[in-house]
């Protein structure tokens, strides 16, 4: 049924295609300018439309001001994020807390296709150096994406797929020099249209050294570097092209991108990561597909993923691969009783696979398939945000011992925004999701090397159920401006690692690269398991404006807690 599935969600693209008009827009061309762009759905990419402000973006600007090497540190600085940077090579959002799959990581609205939620030295497959803009979205926002995103959606967005004409060629470069990375990286980007068609090419490279820092990489070990952290260089690349119909009643469109990434992770091992990945897209929009509906918007993508991780020596110690399809089909509805928003469907199928020495996941297939809506209406100083969701997701591993694992996801959200005076807001969100263990978290079984643990999985891992409570107050005008937000998180079967102490001594269990209990084993014993927990916290961020549109002062202060209950 999933096959089917997915053939239909292809097969949409493919009738879309087909019916778009051949006659060119005749307003069009007026809407060049890049950075005005909208890429996302009118209701899914609240940031900018919606009155409940749960949601962030970071429009270019801003963006040439916080671009690192990785897509964590870009976002360390934003309210309630930081990174899980294994080095400068390596880095993924964590928000609130919340990492892994409870932050789901996306381009243009769909996901990486990569392996970083299995390892935190696993980087990204997305590059912030092209991006127009990052959307980090909560609440009934995440609903389209995924089941059980209880830390958010992080959306990064670029123009690899056009949707526009162009009246004249653009081409833009940037050029960045890091010194304390001795990075030197550029990005030139190019657009232009003939006829009616728009094509968009792209091509980045980054390399840095080792990264310097003040004193002794370790100083507890008279030995270790001054001045520098071995093993934290980077080598990428990113090159990319695409094209598009434009017709009067919207555009279909593809293209095709190549992300190599060539990474050291620091440590005493000397372990480096060498990821390729070939990643295909198609898009199309339509506008009036049906009566009663306003716009029909269709995604595909399929991610080619694989990297090597190779030993001190050289030698190749286990090579991941995924081969992940993901489509997404979306009708936004005619306004009923006031309330107007979209419906829709998504499917996604990820063949996982792990050789080598260090492989400690078995080969596995994931297959999901889920419906959602959501509703917005507005109501004199209210703006009431309403969204459900329905998936099913199945984990299958390839090994005769482990059975598949079935699993059935609700999440529902709602929020409401309150304008109760000029310039000041109140927003209450609240949401509820589940989210199915991943198949390291039920089928891992072996010595991790960048982690230097020897994980063991649960293959009866229930699943997850967050309750999450957002309040947030606003001021959006002024020379100062800013908001206050609390946020309040109650976890029941929460998925985490801990250390096994068989012999419960109060001395965390050390095996070696065979499993076998030694007292100076080189591996940390962590089994996956599950309990209730809350997390809570407060964020604070003030904007100055010192001299208008010249000089402005951004003040920030985030605090969490987590407490297993």
């Amino acid at each position: 049924m999933q096959t089917m599935l997915f053939k239909q969600a292809a097969i949409i693209l493919i009738v879309f295609s087909l019916d778009t008009p051949s006659i060119y827009a005749q307003n069009a061309p007026k809407n060049i300018q890049l950075p005005g762009v909208k890429i996302t759905a009118p209701t899914t990419s609240s940031a900018e439309s919606s009155g409940l402000k749960a949601d962030m973006i970071i429009h270019r600007d801003r963006l040439r001001q916080k671009r690192e090497a990785n897509l964590g540190d870009t976002l360390a600085h934003e309210l309630g994020v930081t990174s899980s940077s294994f080095g400068p090579g390596s880095g993924r959002p964590i928000i609130r807390g919340q990492d892994g799959e409870r932050v789901r990581v996306m381009e243009n609205s769909m996901g990486t296709g990569d392996v970083s939620v299995i390892s935190p030295d696993h980087a990204v497959a997305t590059e912030t150096l092209n991006a127009t803009r990052i959307e980090i979205l909560r609440g009934p926002s995440t609903l389209p994406y995924g089941s059980g995103i209880s830390g958010g959606v992080v959306n990064v967005l670029n123009d690899r797929i056009p949707d526009r004409l162009f009246k004249i060629p653009q081409a833009t470069f940037e050029g960045r020099f890091n010194s304390a990375l001795e990075e030197r990286s550029g990005v030139l980007t190019a657009s232009g249209s003939k006829g009616p068609i728009s094509w968009n090419i792209e091509g980045m490279k980054r390399k840095t050294n080792d990264i310097h820092i003040p004193g002794r990489a370790n100083p507890n070990d008279p030995e270790s570097e001054i001045g520098f952290v071995r093993n934290s260089a980077i080598d990428s690349s990113n090159l990319s092209a695409g094209s598009a119909y434009i017709g009067e009643r919207g555009f279909v469109g593809m293209s095709v991108s190549r992300l190599e990434n060539f990474y050291g992770i620091p440590g005493p091992e000397g372990a480096k990561i060498d990821m390729g990945q070939t990643r295909y897209a198609l898009a199309g929009d339509l506008d009036n597909p049906l009566k009663g509906f306003q716009q029909l918007r269709t995604r595909f993508t399929y991610n080619d993923y694989q990297h090597k991780e190779l030993e001190q020596s050289g030698e190749v110690g286990s090579r991941f691969k995924n081969d992940e399809l993901e489509s997404r089909a979306e009708l936004t509805h005619a306004p009923v009783a006031h309330w107007h928003g979209i419906m829709g469907v998504q499917l996604q199928h990820r063949n996982f696979t792990a050789k080598g020495e260090e492989a400690f996941v078995p080969t596995s297939l994931s297959q999901s398939a889920g419906i959602f809506m959501v509703e917005k209406r507005n109501w004199q100083q209210w703006q009431f945000e309403i969204g459900g969701r329905f998936e099913h997701t199945n984990h299958n591993p390839r090994v005769a011992m482990l059975e598949t694992r079935n699993f059935n996801l609700y999440s529902v959200s709602a929020g409401a925004a309150w304008k109760f005076t000029e310039g000041y807001q109140l927003d209450l969100i609240v949401t509820r999701g589940q989210r199915a263990p991943n198949t390291v978290a039920l089928f891992a079984d072996g010595v991790h090397i960048a982690t230097n643990t020897f994980e063991q999985g649960n293959s009866t891992l229930n699943k997850e159920t967050s309750n999450n409570f957002d309040v947030a107050l606003q001021k959006t005008t002024g020379r100062i401006t800013g908001r206050v937000n609390l946020f309040y998180n109650h976890i029941n079967d929460y998925i985490f690692q801990q250390s096994r102490d068989s012999d419960n001594d109060g001395i965390a269990d050390r095996v070696d690269d065979e499993g076998i209990v030694k007292i100076n084993g080189s591996f940390l014993v962590q089994d996956f398991s599950q309990t209730r927990a809350r997390f809570y916290g407060l964020e604070a961020e003030a904007n100055i404006a010192l001299l208008p549109d010249t000089v402005n002062l951004r003040l920030f202060r985030a605090y969490s807690k987590s407490i297993n209950i």
